[in-house]
């Protein structure tokens, strides 16, 4: 195949289809590329289309719509066993009318007082994975090989912890080392028809330093492995900006899906282009987990009431969907904000941006191995 020919595959799979739930194994490494190499994949990953680039970062739609996050810490009690173990829980879900599957098997925590104890990853993990995104970003912190299809992050708890407090999302540095144990152990199996088509951890081939190395310098730097979803992304485009910033300052989980889905989704918003969902769409969530279905109703209304006052929506509407007296399901309209619609064009700016500056640079070969 010929550059051009490989530029223009590139460019014409640079958006969300049904092919892109399914990804090649590559086989695992341990640890990080010993030398720096050069990737225009990521520069042009960390080029946005902004006045101010620590307000943004980008969102990976695929990888971001498997559930994992959803978990409540009375929903992990129930889940234990009286020895603190437990076994992995299953989801079902669907991804751009693919049926789908996650199984979460927990991370096994070593405790203080002895024994072990099942965690599985939840809104800390979720909010220390943004940050780590953000990171990639930014030079230096990160490292990708195209041809390996393999991406890494280099960090420290200190980095975290300051760019978490930044955002006012405060988590100690035990927690964040918690929480980095727990992306690191878990392990996360996707099925697409029933077939398993990928397995793995949220942060993989994890390189940390000892405790010893930890109370002398907490600025000791980890060096960390991204799922293979991100990698992908970062060689075929597909990848979208988004404002970070307003992401962090949601309070509840289910604001930042429905955020996320709204800039994945709503990518041409304007004043006269409104959008809508189901109530049902939202359901394969995991965020939804009242016993009546009155309360998780009551709990989406929160969360569109916080995009509002984020002003990320400027308004809503909802029509249910009725049979006899039963509420079977809830339309959701949704009406951007002028601020959201400036958000989504420089977003498609950088796209286009982007596709450009591949099809002015020869000899590039922005795609996957075979």
């Amino acid at each position: 195949m010929s550059n051009t020919q490989i530029i223009n595959s590139t460019i014409a799979h640079a958006t969300v289809n049904q092919c892109a739930i399914t990804y090649i194994r590559y086989k695992p490494v341990n640890k990080p590329p010993e030398k720096y190499i050069k990737s225009i994949q990521l520069d042009l990953f960390s080029q946005f289309v902004t006045n101010d680039k620590s307000e943004v970062s980008n969102t990976v739609e695929v990888w971001e719509s498997i559930p994992k996050y959803f978990f409540t810490p009375k929903q992990v009690e129930k889940l234990r066993t009286k020895t603190g173990h437990a076994d992995p829980y299953k989801m079902e879900f669907s991804y751009d009318g693919i049926s789908c599957s996650v199984k979460i098997q927990p991370a096994l925590i070593e405790q203080k007082e002895g024994g072990y104890k099942a965690f599985f990853p939840s809104v800390t993990e979720e909010l220390v994975e943004e940050a780590l995104k953000k990171y990639l970003t930014i030079q230096n912190y990160g490292i990708h090989d195209v041809n390996k299809a393999e991406t890494w992050v280099r960090f420290s708890l200190s980095m975290i912890h300051r760019e978490l407090k930044s955002r006012g999302r405060t988590r100690s540095r035990n927690e964040i080392k918690h929480a980095i144990e727990v992306m690191n152990k878990c392990n996360i199996s996707l099925f697409k028809d029933k077939k398993e088509v990928w397995s793995g951890a949220i942060l993989q081939d994890l390189v940390t330093v000892g405790r010893e190395e930890y109370l002398a310098d907490t600025d000791a730097h980890h060096v960390g492995r991204l799922p293979l979803f991100i990698s992908h992304a970062i060689n075929r485009l597909e990848y979208r900006q988004f404002n970070y910033d307003r992401l962090m300052s949601c309070d509840e989980q289910l604001s930042r899906f429905i955020y996320k889905k709204l800039i994945n989704r709503y990518r041409h918003a304007n004043l006269i282009n409104n959008y809508h969902f189901m109530f049902s769409d939202l359901k394969n969530s995991g965020l939804l987990q009242q016993k009546r279905d009155i309360d998780n109703r009551r709990k989406v209304l929160s969360a569109l009431d916080e995009l509002k006052e984020k002003n990320i929506i400027a308004n809503y509407d909802t029509h249910e969907r009725k049979e006899s007296r039963a509420i079977n399901d809830v339309k959701y309209t949704i009406f951007p904000s002028n601020q959201f619609i400036s958000e989504q064009k420089a977003a498609n700016k950088r796209v286009n941006d982007t596709e450009k500056q591949v099809l002015d640079t020869k000899n590039i070969p922005l795609d996957t191995p075979r």
